[in-house]
């Protein structure tokens, strides 16, 4: 590391994650499965989207934006993982550190915003039927999506320039995989009260309210369901939900772990392994989890394999 008394740090050292030495290679493949069965899944998934006109529907136009932004919010922490797993080294740029950071948030954040526009489609899908065709327009869609891409942006940029301005003279050790923005504050030697109010301030509008968002798009769908308490009709809600649901309760239920129930020792190594649960655990499992659960992906992926073995 190059520095001195008078200039902030050039990079940072990566501890990674708290596996002994000697169980690196076991880890480093297993990871790597993890990673490339997370991007060969979720681009098959756009892929089906694409090629299968009867997945040309605003819940798939969302799950084909949810995919694509899973395989990126792998990528930004995965690839650089695995390779200091592979080579040792530890160090990564202060300018590398600071894009890897505003990437994580971008893409995290735009997860959250997408699943409460899947939230909603299923809310309009079952609470309003008849409408469905007429509110969940195609314009609307794009405005939905184009309004998350902003936000998430904005709201990672915001993040992103706050620390910018942050000076690091001190330790330059992240016991970490990756550049998280809380330990990277906590090893600035510069006031870090401005950026932890914009977290907290920044953090209920684009995680709290899109959450609460959620929760009431499904409690109007549970109470529709009661209202007309058919087996259908709980089996068509199940359906079109239960796999939106499961990637919720993976997304947010990582997400309350690490951050409203934070380590109460010194220990990193919770919050570390629960890090990994949400940036490449979870995305890995939302292939698996709208394929075996949903009948129109698997009748799509028939279609195509169908399609490719009778094809001259």
């Amino acid at each position: 590391m190059r520095r001195d008394n008078q200039s902030s740090v050039s990079e940072f050292l990566l501890l990674g994650l708290p596996i002994w030495t000697e169980k690196q290679g076991i880890y480093y493949t297993l990871f790597l499965v993890m990673y490339l069965t997370t991007v060969l899944g979720n681009l098959l998934i756009i892929l089906l989207i694409r090629l299968d006109s009867h997945l040309h529907t605003p819940m798939y136009f969302f799950l084909s934006h949810l995919a694509f932004t899973d395989v990126s919010f792998s990528s930004v922490t995965a690839p650089k993982m695995l390779m200091n797993m592979q080579t040792q080294s530890q160090s990564i740029s202060y300018a590398g550190c600071i894009s890897q950071m505003y990437f994580f948030l971008f893409f995290g954040l735009l997860d959250s915003f997408l699943l409460t526009s899947m939230a909603y489609d299923r809310y309009v899908a079952i609470c309003h039927p008849l409408h469905y065709t007429t509110i969940m327009s195609q314009n609307l869609c794009f405005l939905l999506v184009t309004v998350s891409w902003v936000l998430s942006c904005t709201s990672a940029l915001s993040h992103t320039l706050l620390l910018a301005r942050l000076s690091f003279r001190g330790d330059n050790t992240l016991p970490h995989f990756f550049c998280d923005l809380s330990a990277l504050l906590k090893l600035s030697s510069s006031d870090t009260t401005v950026n932890e109010l914009v977290i907290l301030i920044v953090g209920t509008v684009v995680m709290i309210l899109p959450f609460i968002c959620i929760l009431v798009s499904y409690g109007h769908i549970g109470a529709t369901i009661l209202r007309v308490p058919s087996t259908k009709g709980i089996c068509k809600a199940l359906s079109t939900c239960g796999s939106h649901l499961s990637v919720v309760s993976l997304y947010y239920g990582a997400i309350i772990g690490l951050y409203f129930f934070p380590s109460s020792n010194n220990s990193n190594e919770k919050d570390v392994i629960v890090a990994l649960l949400y940036t490449l655990v979870t995305p890995m499992l939302n292939p698996f989890i709208y394929s075996l659960r949903n009948r129109d992906m698997k009748g799509a992926l028939g279609n195509i394999l169908t399609r490719g073995k009778f094809s001259p």
